[in-house]
């Protein structure tokens, strides 16, 4: 009854004997820029599987365009996660290839498969090639940022921006900075759920596709082991990670991918961890937007297991990865060539570079910051005005009125973009600065929200705050003028309006949640957790396992 339907494919009677089946879980979509050439990574994942005597079936699941979808596609992470699961499953595979490139794309397909916990690599779509803009080199995302306020300060034509915007996106792969994509492929290789040297390597370098055959050669020996991902992504490997991801800039938005996938497979993570484990790891890779490089300048430079070499007393080197091998063998070898790149852990390019948790009465369950994006460090200890946003429309309709009464000791404080609110936590965290204060040379001011940040971006912006406004958290009761008080080294961010006037304001607040009424997003309203426990829906937390005992033949 099975062998029947696969033979219209054209597959030989002598295949189905007993050989391992993978499923390549692919991520393409023409909808999804950063995926679009992923169709032809499988054919080599394929060629690696069948040389390694394993039966290949590609399948796809949703992919999530970062710059197309709405109203943000972290919104659908956790149901793309959910047709991994199902699909992984439902079907009868014995290992799974991941291809993974957009900010999404990655941690939804491997909460899935981890919920399942069949043996499991990642393959990275890889970087564009460097922006190339007049002579200079410009980087995804970091730049648009940058390039969006020269034209709202007047310092940058139309015709100039978009000019520069082809410029930038001029390969096939993801953002080139050390965005959200970037640092998920760090993370990847850093948990060990990819080969070594996966993170780096552009899209459209012929290595890349060694690879993708390596991954599919690997994958079939994988299974013949029983090497699961819960053999691979423990609790010390979770570390590691955070470790990882203070070393290299990476994006705030692993905090949330990597707690949900702990939560998965069942590890003990916290929010509170990112800060014990990562926040006095100092940062040795100098990419945009903490730094000046780009991706293509990393690999160049000796890729992750540079960086992991040089962590050697910070990381635990011996645990085991998809390689068959341990971190401290696969890397045993590695090289740096150009420390402006990659710095050593012993003149590192900032210290204390990770991200740190702070908590107090405006943030009860924790917020976070990035400090290594942080443009002007004084910002970092400060009190001043909040200046209110209910929601993201209040945001873009007042943010450039000439009478807004802000300056650049205000502290900006945006409401209603976390998880339920929203929904979906979009990246809107790095508020715009007005523009009669870009017009005066303001670069950077305290922006709070319970929404995200582009990885790409940077600031002195403090995201996640949870509890969120639209559950009633302290955040929905800020007024104009309340004075609020920041300070990083001492973890602090308190509001300082007393206790009676809260209880009062907490009595007549209304929640603005937009509630739906159908389908998935009103499930996810119903379901998801708040953001310091990674923003998956509750009813997906744990593993469903790989076993199905009913068949309907």
């Amino acid at each position: 009854m099975y062998r029947t339907w696969l033979k219209n494919q054209g597959i030989p009677d002598h295949e189905f004997d007993g050989r391992p089946v993978i499923g390549i879980c692919n991520t393409w979509s023409e909808l999804t820029p950063c995926n679009a050439h992923f169709r032809e990574f499988a054919e080599y994942i394929k060629r690696g599987v069948y040389e390694a005597g394993g039966f290949p079936l590609e399948f796809p699941i949703m992919s999530m365009g970062e710059p197309l979808m709405k109203p943000t596609a972290m919104l659908f992470r956790n149901l793309a996660s959910m047709d991994a699961e199902e699909t992984i499953r439902a079907n009868p595979l014995d290992g799974v290839v991941i291809i993974g490139g957009c900010d999404k794309t990655t941690p939804s397909a491997l909460m899935g498969a981890a919920s399942v916990d069949l043996p499991t690599i990642v393959v990275s779509g890889g970087p564009m090639l460097n922006g190339k803009f007049r002579g200079k080199d410009i980087g995804s995302g970091t730049d648009i940022w940058k390039f969006s306020e020269e034209v709202r300060a007047g310092k940058m034509s139309n015709a100039d921006f978009r000019e520069a915007e082809g410029c930038m996106s001029r390969s096939n792969g993801h953002c080139m900075t050390m965005g959200t994509a970037s640092s998920m492929a760090v993370l990847v290789e850093a948990l060990g759920i990819s080969l070594s040297g996966n993170a780096a390597i552009p899209a459209p370098d012929s290595r890349r596709k060694v690879l993708c055959h390596e991954s599919g050669r690997r994958i079939v020996d994988m299974v013949k082991e029983d090497q699961k991902i819960s053999d691979v992504i423990t609790k010390a490997a979770m570390i590691n990670a955070i470790v990882v991801n203070a070393a290299v800039g990476g994006s705030t938005n692993i905090i949330l991918h990597l707690l949900a996938i702990a939560g998965r497979i069942g590890i003990d993570i916290t929010l509170e961890d990112f800060d014990t484990y990562g926040s006095s790891i100092p940062l040795l890779v100098n990419l945009m937007p903490s730094g000046n490089y780009l991706m293509e300048d990393f690999y160049y430079a000796g890729g992750l297991p540079v960086v992991l070499k040089e962590l050697e007393n910070h990381i635990n080197l011996d645990l085991p990865t998809v390689t068959g091998k341990t971190h401290r063998q696969n890397v045993k070898d590695a090289e740096c060539y150009e420390r402006e790149v990659i710095a050593s852990i012993e003149d590192p390019l900032k210290e204390n570079a990770g991200i740190v948790v702070l908590k107090g009465n405006l943030a009860e369950n924790g917020a976070v910051i990035k400090p290594s994006a942080v443009k002007v460090k004084k910002l970092m200890k400060h009190r001043g005005p909040a200046v209110v946003f209910e929601n993201i429309e209040d945001m873009h309709m007042r943010i450039d009125d000439p009478d807004l009464k802000i300056d650049e000791h205000s502290i900006i404080v945006l409401k209603n973009v976390g998880p339920k609110g929203f929904p979906g936590m979009p990246e809107v965290g790095n508020t715009p600065l007005p523009k009669k204060l870009l017009e005066k040379g303001i670069t950077d001011m305290i922006r709070i929200s319970d929404g995200r940040m582009s990885g790409t971006a940077y600031g002195t912006v403090i995201l996640h705050v949870s509890p969120e406004a639209a559950v009633g958290g302290t955040l929905a009761l800020v007024q104009n003028g309340d004075l609020i008080h920041v300070d990083v080294d001492q973890r602090k961010l308190e509001l300082l309006v007393d206790d009676k006037e809260l209880e009062t304001r907490r009595s007549k607040w209304k929640s603005e949640e937009k509630l739906y009424d159908r389908g998935y997003v009103r499930m996810y309203q119903e379901h998801v957790n708040q953001a310091h426990l990674g923003a998956d829906l509750d009813t997906l937390v744990g593993r469903s396992g790989k076993e199905v005992s009913r068949d309907g033949f």
